[in-house]
C-alpha cells in the first residue's frame, strides 16, 4: 500500500502503546492501473472521515490511519486493493501487536475493507456507500461487528445492491445498516452525518458505551433485521 497520512494528533505518542487502529481506506474504479496520488479525489474526500473518527477517540490511544491503494481500479479478479489493504493489516501486527483493528472504507475501498475484514487483526468494519455487485462473498464477516451504510440519491454505486449484500451478510453475523436519507456517493450531501456515522461506530467499535446515545450512536448499534435498516 502506498504511504499516506497517519492522523495522530490526538492519539498515541511514539512511546505509549498503541490500544487500537482505524484504518479508513478510500474509493477509485472499477478499472485503473494508473496508481493512486494524494490529490484524487476519493482519497481527498476520505480526509474529514478520519479527522472526524480521531475525534471522537480522543486520547484513547488508538491510532488513525489513512494509507493510499497502490492502483486506483479494483482490476477484476486481482482485487487489488484487498491484496494492499492486508498488507497494510499484516504491518500494524508487526508494528502495533494484537491491537484491534476497524476498517472504515468508502466505494471500492468499502467493497475492500469488507473484502479483507476476515483479517484476525479486525474485529470491526464499515461500508459507506460500499461497492458490493451481486456474488460478493460475506463469510469473512463471521465474528465481525458489521455496518453498511448507503444514501438514496447514490447513482455510481447501487443502494439496492447494499441491502442486498445485507441480507446475505446477517446469515454469518449481526449487522447495523443505515439509510441517509438524500446522501449521495461523494458523501457531499449531508457530510456532517455521514462523518458523525463513521466516527462514532468507530467509537463503539474500540471504546465503551456513551452513557448518553443519540440517534446516530442507537443506529450504528441496531441490527435487528425488522426494520431492516435505521433511517437518518
Amino acid at each position: 500500500m502506498t504511504s499516506g497520512e497517519t492522523l495522530s494528533r490526538g492519539g498515541p505518542s511514539q512511546t505509549s502503546r498503541v490500544t487500537g487502529v482505524v484504518v479508513v481506506a478510500h474509493g477509485g474504479q472499477a478499472s485503473s492501473t494508473e496508481p493512486t496520488t494524494a490529490f484524487q479525489l476519493a482519497v481527498l474526500r476520505m480526509i474529514p472521515v478520519a479527522a472526524a473518527i480521531r475525534q471522537a477517540l480522543g486520547d484513547s490511544g488508538t491510532l488513525v490511519v489513512r494509507p493510499r491503494f497502490r492502483l486506483r481500479g479494483w482490476n477484476g479478479a486481482q482485487a487489488s486493493p484487498v491484496r494492499d489493504l492486508t498488507e497494510a493489516l499484516d504491518d500494524i501486527g508487526a508494528r502495533h501487536g494484537p491491537a484491534p483493528v476497524v476498517l472504515v472504507g468508502h466505494s471500492m475501498g468499502g467493497r475492500a475493507a469488507l473484502r479483507a475484514a476476515g483479517h484476525p487483526a479486525v474485529t470491526a468494519v464499515a461500508g459507506l456507500a460500499p461497492w458490493v455487485p451481486p456474488g460478493e462473498p460475506v463469510g469473512q464477516l463471521a465474528g465481525r461487528r458489521v455496518l453498511l451504510v448507503h444514501g438514496t440519491l447514490d447513482s455510481i454505486t447501487s443502494p439496492d445492491e447494499t441491502w442486498a449484500y445485507l441480507e446475505r451478510a446477517r446469515a454469518v453475523t449481526p449487522v447495523a445498516a443505515i439509510e441517509v436519507r438524500d446522501g449521495d456517493h461523494p458523501m457531499l450531501r449531508r457530510a456532517g452525518l455521514w462523518h458523525a456515522i463513521a466516527a462514532e461506530f468507530a467509537r463503539t467499535a474500540l471504546l465503551p458505551p456513551a452513557q448518553d446515545a443519540g440517534p446516530v450512536a442507537a443506529a450504528v448499534v441496531t441490527t435487528a433485521a425488522d426494520p431492516p435498516r435505521t433511517v437518518l
